[in-house]
């Protein structure tokens, strides 16, 4: 697992999350709390435990805030000194329910294949079983007493800590980092502390430190009805217990020891909260200065020039992960309506990650950042929401449906959400929608679930979820990697009838420069986070400049292909994040490089009508031969 760097660090999260409202308000109430267990029974014990036969039963007045109880002593002194053994106690289970629930958790990933087997069948039993119904037989189990009742509350939580911990293990368990170091002899102790627990921290702690409230709330539940904390000691929950019966006469003095139980357990709520927000993508972002923007000659008069009728129009735009590596390095592209455009490259090159940029979906850590970044006339680095101006459709469809609901259901929601649609008319919406993309009895269909489509159909259905709105643009990222050859044509033949209807602008995403061909009117060529060729479809396999495009095309098989021939690869490999330097990143592969291209980082100018390329030494136009793009569907 790699260690964070920077600004993603949780120290640095942490300290963000911290310094929001949510963040200062779960402070402040910890600090509170702390305060209160540490000096109350220091300055208030002597008080609480005052015995005052003058004063017995009495009502709020300015001696005694909330009254005294059947002894003369100050319920409000008592309350306040209880907080520390609530607490002890409280955090003393808790600590018994997480240690527990992580070595049940842990177990089976490390045991033998038996008892592997048998400690999930035994947890899932007991989470079956109620648990408040678990709680009070172990409660009888321990006898009546604080022990026994730290016991309880502690071991009712292993089920259920144990059961996210298993679940949480066996996706981990499963990564080739953890096969790695299996293979290597790895022993079961270092495999659990190195590789298994550091990657399920985060949503364990989060879900201890929820859980925490709701141990509270059990324990002083126990103490209620007399199972608990006995005479002479007591805690917030013994206190309610003996003012209940004077809840009529003395409300105040009743309601104080469950208030102080609500509001400390909401407390450990905001804390879960926090700490949620600081380990995952909802972590506040703060503004951080921009990476130096790759030079240009275009960059400072596009970043305050009009749009000139583009429909996408990016200057300078750079997706950075922590430790300052760019995946995108400073493109600039333009979409214009109606316009199908290409995006091309190897993997890794940053074709997916400069999409989306485009629609503010870049996950967590990354941060985009650009010189010009507009759609439709308005700036998306002011206002990154593009409603339904833009239709997203995934390589994996069913990633992208929600297997538990209905097809028609996921559909009508786009269209209520953001079009303000009702139920009715969004479900009739989403049937015609349907049936628009050509699947077959869309009403019946509608009311199934996306494992009762075929792959096609899933990806029609991705597809109609894009066209529920109004969409100006529509970015395919591989769109039919995952599909036959013959479903692919379909696929391919959708989109084109779907541009040509609406008149929305397609950007799509592929390695496959005959898929491209078939669809698009203009291809950009990505490598090392670089556009480093823009030029017409037409000129593709025939007139392309850049090496690396070439070498592309050149490793693109063909019906005409001797099937006895090796294909062609393009030897190295491309650059990971971060790795380019200076010069040409394509240099250490290319056979036409020369110094130059080892020192300076070439622009990408124009070659002429409709062209561009990033290339010191670009290549003249290729001699013409019978090669054709032919598309493997």
């Amino acid at each position: 697992m790699p260690h964070p760097h920077h600004d993603s660090s949780l120290r640095h999260r942490l300290g963000r999350t911290l310094r929001t409202p949510l963040g200062v308000t779960a402070l402040t109430a910890c600090l509170l709390v702390a305060l209160v267990a540490v000096l109350g029974p220091v300055l208030l014990g002597d008080r609480a435990a005052r015995i005052d036969t003058d004063a017995i039963n009495q009502g709020s007045s300015a001696a005694h805030l909330l009254g005294t109880d059947q002894l003369g002593r100050d319920i409000a002194a008592r309350v306040v000194v209880a907080t520390r053994p609530t607490l002890r106690l409280t955090l003393l289970a808790a600590v018994i329910g997480v240690g527990g629930g992580l070595l049940l958790g842990v177990a089976p990933a490390v045991v033998g294949r038996r008892p592997g087997r048998l400690i999930p069948a035994v947890v899932g039993v007991l989470v079956a079983f109620p648990g408040l119904l678990f709680l009070l037989f172990l409660a009888t189990v321990f006898g009546v007493g604080t022990t026994g009742a730290v016991f309880a509350v502690g071991l009712a939580m292993v089920p259920p800590m144990a059961r996210l911990v298993q679940n949480l293990t066996a996706s981990v368990a499963g990564s080739d980092y953890v096969a790695a170091a299996r293979i290597l002899g790895v022993g079961r102790f270092r495999m659990v502390v190195r590789h298994l627990l550091p990657n399920i921290a985060e949503p364990s702690v989060l879900f201890a430190t929820q859980a925490t409230g709701g141990i509270l709330v059990a324990f002083s539940g126990l103490s209620f009805l007399g199972l608990g904390v006995q005479p002479p000691q007591y805690d917030w929950g013994r206190l309610l217990n003996e003012q209940l019966s004077r809840v009529f006469v003395n409300p105040a003095a009743a309601l104080a020891p469950g208030a102080a139980v609500v509001l400390t357990g909401l407390m450990f709520g905001l804390v879960g909260e926090v700490l949620a927000q600081a380990g995952g993508r909802r972590a506040p972002r703060t503004a951080e200065p921009a990476p130096p923007p790759q030079p240009s000659p275009t960059t400072g008069e596009a970043a305050v020039a009009g749009d000139d009728g583009a429909l996408v129009r990016a200057r300078g735009l750079r997706v950075t992960f922590p430790g300052g590596r760019q995946a995108v390095r400073g493109i600039s592209l333009d979409i214009h309506a109606g316009e199908a455009v290409g995006l091309v490259g190897e993997s890794g090159s940053g074709k997916s990650l400069s999409a989306l940029a485009l629609a503010d979906l870049v996950p967590h850590p990354g941060r985009v950042s650009a010189d010009a970044l507009r759609f439709d006339g308005a700036d998306l680095r002011a206002d990154p929401r593009l409603g339904t101006g833009l239709a997203m459709v995934f390589q994996d469809p069913m990633a992208s449906l929600n297997p538990a609901l209905r097809v028609g259901r996921q559909l009508a929601e786009v269209a209520e959400v953001h079009l303000g649609a009702s139920r009715a008319r969004a479900a009739a919406r989403a049937v015609d929608r349907l049936g628009a993309v050509r699947i077959a009895a869309p009403e019946r269909r509608a009311r199934q679930r996306p494992h009762e489509y075929s792959g096609g159909m899933r990806q029609r259905a991705v597809i109609a979820m894009g066209l529920m709105g109004r969409p100006r643009l529509i970015i395919a990222d591989e769109p039919t990697t995952a599909l036959d050859t013959v479903v692919q044509k379909q696929v391919l033949g959708l989109l084109a009838e779907v541009r040509e209807e609406s008149g929305a602008a397609l950007l799509l995403i592929s390695h496959d420069l005959a898929v491209v061909a078939q669809v698009c009117e203009r291809v950009l060529v990505m490598y090392a986070g670089l556009i480093v060729e823009d030029l017409p479809v037409g000129e593709l396999l025939g007139g392309a400049a850049h090496p690396y495009t070439r070498a592309l095309v050149g490793t693109a098989p063909t019906m005409a292909a001797d099937p006895g021939k090796e294909l062609a690869t393009i030897p190295g490999r491309p650059p990971e994040p971060g790795e380019a330097g200076a010069g040409c990143p394509f240099a250490p592969r290319c056979d036409r490089a020369r110094n130059r291209c080892q020192e300076d980082t070439p622009e990408l100018t124009d070659l002429g009508p409709g062209r561009r390329v990033a290339c010191w030494y670009p290549a003249g136009p290729a001699a013409t031969t019978s090669r054709t793009v032919e598309a493997t569907s």
